[in-house]
């Protein structure tokens, strides 16, 4: 397993603390540093530039979001992981359209917040179940959100993921085929993010790979591409 470096963001002394413990003592993580405010955690991002954040919402001088959307727009390689007391629809909404890749509750133990580091630090998402029940109810009628919930395969619970998307030819993955529907129909970045509950950086990630897969040199190839193969 890749070896990451990581930065801590909670306000409460005793539970940022245990964390350093928790986590630094594990092989493949190395805790770089640990913030008590949204403001420390993004000098702390600009100084160690680690490959991802652990990441409370409630913090005092810039809370959780403001921090994830600061963190997506100067520090897009970093992945932000959320750990936090909250797990209602609205809460996990905000965080994700703010950029965050995953979103653990702080019953996690020490292993599922370890992989959820590595899972999004590799471009994936993670739930835990409290969370992606919130993300199902809020996509529900009537709920907070709109659209559907979606998954990747690194959901916390594969019981509760969406059932996946067909593959598309030449060697695009499930996802990659969505995306590239998505491109097709004329969504930006930002919108087909909001609609898949993934962060910028992932679907930038994800529409490289089409591009190299299809031949495509930029976007209005893709959708050439996908008109070309019904992806639509």
């Amino acid at each position: 397993m890749t070896h990451l470096r990581i930065v801590i963001a909670d306000d409460q002394a005793s539970v940022r603390e245990g964390l350093v413990l928790l986590l630094g003592g594990l092989p493949d993580i190395d805790v770089v540093g640990a913030a008590a405010d949204g403001e420390q955690a993004l000098a702390l991002v600009a100084e160690h530039a680690p490959d991802a954040i652990l990441l409370d919402l409630h913090m005092p001088v810039l809370d959780g979001v403001a921090t994830a959307k600061r963190l997506a727009a100067e520090h897009p390689d970093v992945a932000v992981v959320v750990l936090t007391t909250y797990a209602d629809d609205q809460t996990v909404l905000d965080a994700m359209h703010a950029g965050a890749r995953s979103y653990l509750t702080k019953d996690a133990d020490r292993a599922h917040i370890a992989q959820a580091l590595h899972a999004a630090a590799g471009g994936l998402t993670v739930f835990d179940s409290r969370a992606h029940a919130a993300l199902l109810a809020a996509a529900a009628p009537g709920g907070s959100g709109s659209g559907r919930a979606s998954a990747d395969p690194a959901t916390a619970d594969p019981s509760l993921a969406a059932p996946a998307p067909a593959a598309g030819p030449d060697g695009l993955t499930p996802r990659e085929a969505e995306i590239l529907r998505l491109i097709a129909r004329g969504l930006t970045n930002p919108e087909i993010a909001a609609q898949l509950f993934l962060s910028n950086h992932t679907i930038k990630t994800h529409i490289s790979r089409i591009f190299a897969k299809t031949g495509s040199r930029d976007r209005a190839a893709a959708i050439g591409y996908a008109h070309r193969h019904d992806l639509r």
